[in-house]
């Protein structure tokens, strides 16, 4: 993982610190953040964060500026994973916004 991948899971850690049932793991080279055993969010190389995401959401929120669906090696992955650029993770608030959308997602069952 590169500085701004690290940088990225350190912000993410500690806005979610102290919430139950988080565990972090290293998988397909992002530092994911689990929920409960759902992934929530991952810290990737170059500060991309990836979310997940309700794939309904996902259509809506991958036409916003900076976020593209979720490529893993040669394959693109469906609507319910996108990828957020490092520059529109600018300040907490807007981190916050996409941790927030990926625990609502955490949420649904199934």
């Amino acid at each position: 993982m590169d500085a701004a991948g690290e940088e990225l899971a350190d912000r993410v850690r500690a806005l979610l610190s102290g919430a139950d049932g988080l565990e972090e793991r290293r998988m397909f080279g992002t530092r994911a953040f689990l929920l409960d055993g759902r992934i929530l969010v991952g810290a990737r190389p170059g500060g991309t964060l990836l979310v997940r995401v309700e794939e309904e959401s996902g259509v809506t929120l991958a036409t916003r500026a900076g976020v593209a669906l979720a490529v893993m090696g040669t394959r693109t992955m469906g609507t319910g994973w996108l990828d957020v650029a490092n520059s529109v993770l600018i300040d907490d608030g807007e981190l916050m916004f996409w941790v927030d959308v990926a625990r609502e997602n955490a949420q649904q069952p199934g």
